[in-house]
């Protein structure tokens, strides 16, 4: 069963509120080293903290972070971004690019340039956080990539278990973090998230449904489109094929 007693945890995005989160609780929980990486990452006096200097989108830092932190066992894709515009039609094709290669390319890329290095620890995971709108597609562009993760997380599952990688993904509504200042409604607190992920790798599960709103989104699934977005044909004109 996996554990973060003794572990030494990559978090990714590890400036956001979400980040810093994972690396606090990961010590609580007998992390024995985490390593907090960012763009710009920030230097802590923990010891046991070490800032690492990560862009998930450059494929030279991605393999410098490989060299740096040869002893990972827990693999936290969380660096994430939100482009301020949701339609595929308005979004300039270089947002939409970027989007994809923060969201998608970079948590897959990275998991590919470390699964070495989990593969020879004791105990590995991979975790990768998705969203609410891997299911509902009213986010454009932030909809379609974490669609995608959550559909490489799958496929990541299914060749690791075998090779003794536990894969854990992990869908949410609205954190209350900078991210999502903007938005209104409920919203889940850092802390209640992290420590669902915790819970749910130490007791062996899969998946992390964060909130009331990402399980009915979930149980949704297997509605028709008309049931999933109720506004579709009034929005269409009411047109019937």
């Amino acid at each position: 069963m996996p554990t973060l007693q003794d572990s030494v945890v990559l978090v990714t995005g590890a400036n956001g509120g979400i980040g810093q989160e994972l690396v606090t609780q990961a010590l609580e929980r007998g992390a024995a080293k985490v390593y907090a990486a960012a763009r710009s990452p920030r230097r802590s006096d923990d010891e046991r903290i070490v800032a690492l200097r990560l862009d998930v989108t450059d494929a030279e830092s991605i393999a410098a972070a490989v060299t740096a932190a040869p002893d990972v066992s827990v693999l936290i894709n969380n660096a994430g971004a939100s482009p301020s515009v949701s339609s595929l039609i308005d979004l300039p094709e270089v947002d939409l690019r970027a989007n994809m290669e923060t969201n998608f390319f970079g948590p897959v890329l990275l998991a590919r340039a470390f699964a070495p290095t989990l593969l020879a620890a004791d105990n590995p995971v991979l975790i990768d956080i998705h969203s609410v709108l891997s299911w509902f597609a009213s986010g454009g562009v932030y909809s379609a990539s974490k669609a995608a993760l959550w559909a490489a997380t799958n496929a990541l599952r299914l060749e690791l278990a075998p090779k003794g990688v536990h894969v854990v993904g992990v869908h949410m509504g609205y954190v209350d973090t900078a991210m999502a200042t903007h938005a209104q409604g409920p919203k889940l607190a850092p802390a209640d998230l992290v420590a669902q992920i915790y819970d749910t790798v130490a007791a062996d599960g899969y998946e992390v449904i964060g909130d009331d709103l990402t399980r009915a989104a979930k149980a949704g699934l297997s509605r028709s489109i008309d049931d999933m977005y109720p506004g579709l044909r009034t929005n269409s004109g009411g047109a019937t094929s």
